[in-house]
């Protein structure tokens, strides 16, 4: 086993995914597990949050959802924006909710479902972010154009803000408000979509008008915070991903010497320095030794010196007695001596003027998930 891995804490989706059930109740929660589920892994991690109440599953790409299937995951799945014709075919053979918001997109789904009745499709209205999606001017055209299509049933509207995670913008408001003209012109020629939503994990916390009838629950469930302006509502969230290694070499370096490429770090006491097995190309980013990152060992803070390379880094342990073979924790908690030390992945963001999305995201194939759970899975 190499000496680099992730664990994902199961119950802690679980328990992330009751937290906000239970602050956005009526409203249902579908859990957002593109990206192999933020790089947790999507299939164990898509079981836990069904396990732990979610309705139902999105994604951003056919496959994804097929993967899902493949799994023997039965629960609805939508894919959040239009997809290439090629690929409807897919869609349609797996059972996923497609994404539709323009007139090209609704024709090739329904030559794609091909003499089937009611393939549920949710319409997204874009009301201010611009990225993609329906103008409101539109929608109603376009729900026409879906109904004249027997293969096709308008199963939802939706619509995402641009700025959930700050929930006093005013953006937010002229957006929501924006959708609610759309909904009731949408009354008006006689469309009822089961479901509406607008909600993505920031405004499930802080914005309780966009919780509607399902949230799109993304970030929340790994337990990191969509963004300091919500900070204040993710007390309850339990991280559920820790990235961990093992100190592979140890040696003493003299006071005056450098390290790494560039010697860019140079020792002013002596030294024992730690390395590490691994590096940018597992997502430790190559800069983080310059914004001061650093890792736990024996449940002590200890800084990284030196760039990061592409599979090791290298760790300053001071007078710590350190050996081979022990842990480290790059992201995560550990206990030592003096108790419990932690390392969250916002901290990193923090530092690489990023966002913990990018973080978890960023951790490569090369790392080994390892899934844990107190529950049979």
């Amino acid at each position: 086993m190499r000496w680099a891995w992730a664990e994902v804490d199961l119950d802690a989706i679980t328990h992330n995914v009751g937290v906000v059930r239970e602050r956005a109740t009526p409203a249902r929660v579908w859990a957002v597990v593109k990206a192999d589920a933020y790089g947790h892994g999507a299939v164990p991690v898509a079981k836990a949050a069904l396990a732990g109440g979610a309705d139902g599953l999105c994604v951003a790409l056919v496959q994804e959802g097929s993967e899902l299937r493949r799994a023997g995951i039965d629960a609805p799945i939508l894919v959040l924006s239009e997809q290439p014709p090629d690929e409807l075919g897919e869609l349609v053979a797996d059972g996923l909710t497609a994404t539709v918001y323009t007139h090209d997109g609704i024709d090739a789904l329904a030559i794609a479902v091909d003499g089937g009745i009611d393939h549920p499709v949710h319409l997204k209205i874009d009301t201010g972010m611009h990225r993609v999606g329906a103008q409101p001017a539109d929608a109603v055209a376009l729900a026409d154009s879906i109904a004249l299509h027997p293969q096709l049933a308008l199963g939802g509207v939706f619509t995402h803000l641009a700025m959930a995670d700050e929930p006093p913008a005013a953006a937010n408001a002229l957006q929501l408000r924006r959708f609610d003209e759309v909904l009731d012109a949408l009354r008006g020629a006689g469309h009822r979509p089961a479901l509406v939503h607008a909600a993505n994990s920031a405004a499930a916390l802080g914005i309780a008008d966009a919780r509607r009838d399902l949230v799109r629950l993304g970030i929340a469930m790994y337990g990191i915070e969509p963004g300091p302006g919500v900070s204040d509502l993710c007390s309850d969230l339990r991280p559920a991903l820790s990235l961990r290694a093992r100190v592979s070499f140890v040696k003493r370096v003299a006071a005056g010497e450098a390290i790494s490429y560039g010697l860019r770090h140079t020792f002013t006491t002596n030294t024992l320095v730690a390395t590490v097995p691994i590096g940018y190309a597992d997502g430790v980013p190559r800069r983080l030794f310059g914004a001061g990152g650093d890792v736990l060992i024996h449940g002590r803070r200890l800084p990284i010196v030196g760039v990061v390379t592409m599979d090791q880094l290298m760790v300053d342990c001071g007078d710590l007695a350190v050996r081979v073979g022990d842990e480290v924790v790059l992201i995560g908690a550990q206990v030592g001596a003096a108790g419990t030390a932690s390392v969250p992945a916002e901290e990193w963001a923090a530092r690489l003027g990023t966002i913990g999305y990018e973080i978890v995201c960023g951790i490569g194939k090369r790392i080994e998930r390892r899934h844990i759970s107190s529950a049979p899975r």
